[in-house]
C-alpha cells in the first residue's frame, strides 16, 4: 500500500471508530475486531456479532501506555511493578492489570482486572494515534471458530457485518499474544 493510500485507510478507519463502528484490523498474529471501548452500544454490537459471552471481557490495544491509563487502577500498582509492566512493551505481550472501577463492566467481563497491550503493529499504532484512544481487540472469528489470520479469512466469516476492514498483513507471529499477570509476572497463556 502506498503512503497516501495507507493514510486514507487509517483516516477512514478512525472515522468509523469515532462513529461507533466495528473495525477489523491486523495484529501481531491474527486479525482483531474492535471498536471504541467507551461506546457501550458499539461494544454490545461487537459481543453480538462474535456471539461472545459478556463474561469474558476484552483486550485493549494501544499505541502507548498513556492510552491505557483511563482503564487501569494505577493506585494498585507499585512503581517497581509499573517499571516491569512498561519494560515488556511494545510487543505481543498482553498484561492483566487492576481495573479502574469506573469503566464499563463490558470491558472486563466477570473479572476485576483488564487485559491490555501496547502493540507493535504499525496500523494499530496509527489508528490509536489518530483516534487518541485504545481500541478493543478480540480475535476476528465467531466464538469457537479459528481466528482469522488474513483479511480474506475475515471476509469469509463476516461477509457484510463489519463497518471497516484494514486490508494489510499481520506481523506474522504464529501464536496469539502471551498473556501474563502484569503485577505478579505469572504467565496465564504462553
Amino acid at each position: 500500500m502506498s503512503g497516501i493510500t495507507h493514510c486514507a485507510v487509517i483516516e477512514a478507519a478512525a472515522q468509523i471508530f469515532d462513529q461507533g463502528g466495528i473495525i477489523a484490523y491486523p495484529t501481531e498474529a491474527v486479525f482483531g475486531l474492535g471498536c471504541d471501548p467507551d461506546n457501550n452500544s458499539a461494544v454490545e454490537r461487537l459481543l453480538s456479532l462474535k456471539q461472545r459471552s459478556a463474561d469474558k471481557g476484552f483486550i485493549l490495544l494501544a499505541s502507548d501506555y498513556r492510552q491505557l491509563q483511563p482503564y487501569i487502577d494505577e493506585s494498585a500498582i507499585s512503581e517497581k511493578q509499573k517499571e516491569n509492566i512498561l519494560s515488556r512493551w511494545p510487543g505481543a505481550i498482553t498484561q492483566v492489570l487492576p481495573i479502574n472501577k469506573h469503566i464499563s463492566p463490558l470491558l472486563s467481563g466477570m473479572y476485576k482486572t483488564i487485559a491490555v497491550r501496547v502493540t507493535q503493529h504499525p496500523d494499530v499504532i496509527a489508528l490509536c494515534r489518530k483516534t487518541g484512544k485504545a481500541i478493543i481487540s478480540t480475535s476476528a472469528n465467531l466464538s469457537g471458530k479459528p481466528a482469522a489470520t488474513t483479511w480474506q479469512n475475515v471476509v469469509q466469516q463476516f461477509p457484510t457485518q463489519l463497518d471497516y476492514l484494514i486490508k494489510t498483513d499481520t506481523l506474522g507471529n504464529t501464536n496469539p499474544s502471551t498473556i501474563i499477570d502484569g503485577i505478579t509476572s505469572k504467565i496465564l497463556r504462553p
